[in-house]
């Protein structure tokens, strides 16, 4: 009773601003369609003029996490409600070898043939000064940099930042590697900084995985490496923390099968040793992160997390999409909300000039089974909410 008594008086200031609960979603990547066999890996940002970006992998021939995959990208300039067509916008330069190491459960599936070529792990980055950095691999093991100056309407000419990544290698002597997924964020100091992690399939090796950044201080047009972050970590997301900090929040191996975070003062260096956050669980998936400004005159800023809310790490059991939020800079997690019931996997957040949340997500169809389990990746789902549906009673 006490404890629900203290949640009480916290929600009070909140509540009592609420108006009507907004819910809409749209469908805006769909297997099977224009060519592709499935469309993963969601990405969305919303740009310093409030242009909607929203990216993924277009997996060509099959599912599969290697073989012939492009980036496709659809924009929005009218908060997320309609978009215009997809357009491909990565790689687009001469086709590069593939990567011969490759973990043992993949070598077992259908990666294609060896002119396939892997385009992985979209990254934009929204600048506030209008910009849109687009940071990526290919074959997991080469990294590109490009830019828009025009909304994600034109991109610049990808330049090679692979280097930075060698940087890695007295850490960790990595035979893959990979950006994020999601998006990267500006601080307010200016500093770009986009999550990664590096992985080696050698079972002898010193270090096998771990999470970092690479960040840039001169907007983009040069990049460094950040400290390794967490040995346990994969794939990350970062936000800014309303005293300057960062939070990285990783997918993880721990057998607490909670979401592990670290914290940095600028974003690159001195990262904390992990905490698990014990609302919110672990199935060995990718979640999304981002800040959010709360309600007008509060003066209380959010952060919004989002993930499958299940603690089974088997892929076949991802499901139930559930939107957390915290008041205290990500300490506690005391809300939150299903978005999507039954399969549904992945996810990207990100928040409009008018506070309107946007969540892109994979979602699945219902009862239906492949590969021995639901389908969680039929589809790319746009959610639009405000925090008046997420506070409300389900």
């Amino acid at each position: 009773m006490k404890a629900a008594l203290r949640l009480l008086v916290l929600l009070l200031p909140w509540t009592a601003a609420l108006g009507a609960p907004l819910l809409e979603k749209i469908d805006l990547f769909e297997e099977k369609q224009a060519g592709i066999a499935c469309y993963r890996i969601p990405g969305i940002v919303v740009t310093a003029r409030g242009t909607v970006l929203a990216y993924a992998e277009a997996r060509k021939l099959r599912p599969a996490d290697r073989g012939e995959i492009e980036i496709h990208l659809r924009r929005s300039t009218d908060g997320g409600r309609t978009f215009g067509p997809q357009q491909q916008i990565a790689h687009l330069g001469p086709r590069l070898p593939r990567n011969p190491h490759m973990p043992d459960d993949k070598k077992k599936k259908d990666m294609g043939g060896p002119e396939e070529q892997t385009v992985n792990n979209p990254m934009l980055v929204a600048a506030r000064d209008g910009r849109v950095h687009f940071v990526y691999c290919v074959e997991y093991m080469r990294s590109f940099h490009c830019r828009s100056d025009d909304d994600g309407v034109t991109w610049t000419k990808p330049v090679e930042i692979t280097a930075t990544f060698d940087l890695f290698r007295r850490d960790l002597d990595w035979q893959a590697i990979a950006t994020g997924p999601g998006h990267g964020i500006e601080l307010r100091s200016g500093r770009l900084v986009v999550p990664v992690w590096l992985a080696t399939y050698a079972e002898d090796a010193p270090e096998r995985k771990a999470c970092s950044v690479i960040f840039s201080d001169d907007r983009g047009d040069t990049w460094r490496r950040g400290d390794l972050a967490m040995k346990i970590g994969g794939e990350s997301t970062v936000a800014e923390l309303s005293d300057g900090r960062v939070m990285l929040s990783s997918r993880n191996t721990d057998k607490r099968n909670r979401r592990a975070v670290v914290f940095s003062r600028d974003g690159a260096t001195g990262w904390s040793a992990p905490q698990f956050l014990s609302e919110v669980f672990e199935p060995g998936c990718m979640a999304g992160l981002t800040s959010h400004p709360g309600l007008p005159g509060a003066n209380r800023p959010l952060l919004l997390h989002s993930s499958p809310r299940t603690t089974d790490r088997a892929h076949r059991e991802r499901k139930n999409v559930t939107i957390h939020f915290s008041r205290d800079d990500g300490r506690t997690w005391p809300v939150r909300r299903l978005l999507q019931p039954g399969p549904s996997a992945y996810s990207d957040l990100a928040v409009l000039p008018d506070g309107t949340v946007l969540c892109l997500y994979e979602n699945g169809k219902p009862g239906e089974t492949r590969r021995n389990g639901d389908w969680a990746y039929a589809r790319l789902t746009l959610a639009r909410f405000n925090l008046e549906w997420l506070q409300a009673p389900p």
